[in-house]
């Protein structure tokens, strides 16, 4: 009986990390989930509390970040970091034996930051053929992301503006900056693919 206990513990041993993960994934109890826009992205932070065993495990887009089980003490802080920058999750006691959860995103309480990023930035997205694109600026850097990575193209000077033309999968798309005529409007930014107008998207 031994032997056999020895070998199932050596048969779990030799699984595939990557598989084990997507297993546990699959069985994750979310208690709280986030969606929290930074670096052209948009990270989806989901966080189990076992408040029986005091488990805490933090997932981002499904990748285990850690994992903490039997904890005695059921609520307090952990951190973390989102493409370079500091988080907090913290939990604290609730009426009714339950829980608050809440999020703090370089320091600043999870729905400031969001509308935060939302003054900053301006997202559009598409779905052609069939592969997803995520377009973000930063209105005050000008730098444009595109599924989260920084694009190099220098916006070239157009009657009324300025357009920023990139290419990826053989799609072409372009930034366009017209000046509205308004000085509460300022600068209007749009985004065509292959021609085609992408639709702005809430960041």
């Amino acid at each position: 009986m031994a032997e056999n206990q020895g070998e199932s513990d050596q048969v779990e041993s030799e699984q595939d990390p990557e598989e084990i993960e997507r297993v546990n994934y699959a069985r994750r109890e979310v208690a709280a989930e986030w969606r929290v826009p930074l670096g052209g992205r948009v990270f989806r932070v989901e966080f189990e509390h076992g408040t029986a065993s005091g488990r805490r495990v933090l997932w981002v887009d499904e990748r285990e970040i850690f994992r903490r089980d039997w904890m005695f003490k059921l609520v307090g802080e952990d951190s973390f970091h989102l493409d370079g920058v500091r988080c907090i999750l913290r939990v604290d006691p609730a009426p009714g034996f339950k829980y608050n959860y809440a999020l703090f995103v370089g320091g600043q309480a999870f729905d400031q930051f969001t509308e935060r990023q939302a003054r900053a930035l301006k997202a559009w997205e598409i779905t052609v053929r069939e592969k997803f694109y995520r377009i973000v600026l930063e209105k005050d850097t000008l730098n444009v992301y595109l599924n989260g990575k920084l694009r190099e193209e220098m916006g070239e000077f157009v009657d009324g503006g300025a357009d920023t033309t990139f290419q990826e999968d053989g799609n072409v798309f372009v930034l366009h900056s017209r000046s509205s005529g308004n000085k509460r409007t300022g600068i209007v930014h749009t985004v065509t693919v292959n021609g085609a107008s992408v639709p702005q998207v809430t960041v």
